[in-house]
């Protein structure tokens, strides 16, 4: 047997990616008795029979998984916003790494449209500092072009080896970041992309691809309008910089809200945690009370 990633499930048959190719791959009796659910992600070992054809004999346990998209055992996902041209919704950025780090998933920065946003500075547009502003607070940050390609192959070294989900707005570069990191399938522009509304998240069927040594899911990984469920104390775990200064704060229970001798209000004041940062924690938090009112 060989171990390999499951790719897709697609009319009764799963494809799995072992040993630098794809097979075609039918299950195991025990399986269908067992009705045992199968998600892009999942480790198997499969017997091979004739040419691309085999067996899937047994799946390895998962560490995590997802549910939108449905996939498992994802290591990193890449969120992808446009250095100018729009220039990027901090909120939303902050929304989803709020629901990737409560997931346990590490976080890529990826800002697009570098060679656009140099030019933007020759013609005397005013510098934007938030890429510095993520890298201080310990965030992986990547700057690119994929006009270019400049910035492409350290994004790609990040992704060997590894099952990464891309999530970012319209507009961000996202399907021709895959692109130029992908010399196999080409996606077209704007196959990837994150469409939100009120109550669900619409999306295709998961499918993870090969992409730079790893495997990378074609889906936004994550809803843009709703943090995910999770106290008010949790929610400044999400912040690191916040996390890291809670102890020093007066009461255990602070919320860095109105409560006095608060470090995070106090490192606000200083300039030690950017504004932009603080507001939105502050938007978060009114929305994590009401949820917690609510239920």
């Amino acid at each position: 047997m060989i171990e390999g990633v499951l790719l897709k499930g697609y009319g009764g048959f799963y494809y799995v990616y072992a040993e630098d190719r794809v097979w075609e791959c039918s299950l195991r009796g025990r399986f269908r008795v067992k009705d045992q659910d199968f998600l892009p992600g999942d480790r198997v070992k499969i017997l091979p029979d004739e040419e691309n054809k085999a067996t899937i004999e047994a799946v390895e346990p998962r560490r995590n998984a997802l549910i939108r998209p449905t996939i498992a055992n994802v290591d990193q996902a890449i969120l992808v916003f446009a250095m100018t041209s729009p220039k990027p919704d901090l909120n939303l950025m902050d929304r989803l790494l709020v629901q990737v780090t409560d997931a346990e998933i590490d976080p890529i920065l990826v800002f697009t449209k570098l060679d656009k946003y140099e030019e933007d500075l020759k013609t005397g547009s005013e510098e934007l500092t938030i890429m510095d502003v993520y890298r201080k607070i310990g965030y992986t940050v990547f700057e690119v072009s994929n006009e270019t390609g400049q910035g492409i192959e350290a994004v790609g070294a990040g992704l060997k080896d590894k099952i990464s989900v891309l999530a970012g707005p319209s507009g961000a570069g996202k399907s021709s970041l895959f692109n130029a990191l992908s010399t196999g399938k080409k996606l077209k522009t704007g196959e990837l992309s994150l469409k939100s509304k009120r109550g669900r998240h619409t999306t295709r069927h998961v499918e993870l691809m090969v992409c730079a040594g790893g495997l990378v899911a074609d889906t936004p990984g994550f809803s843009a309008l709703f943090l995910p469920d999770m106290n008010r104390l949790e929610l400044a775990e999400c912040f690191p910089e916040f996390a890291q200064r809670r102890s020093q704060c007066r009461f255990s229970s602070c919320i860095h809200d109105k409560e006095p001798n608060c470090a995070i209000k106090e490192a606000l004041e200083n300039g030690e945690i950017a504004s932009s940062r603080y507001e939105h924690y502050l938007i978060f938090l009114q929305e994590v009370i009401a949820a917690e009112r609510r239920y």
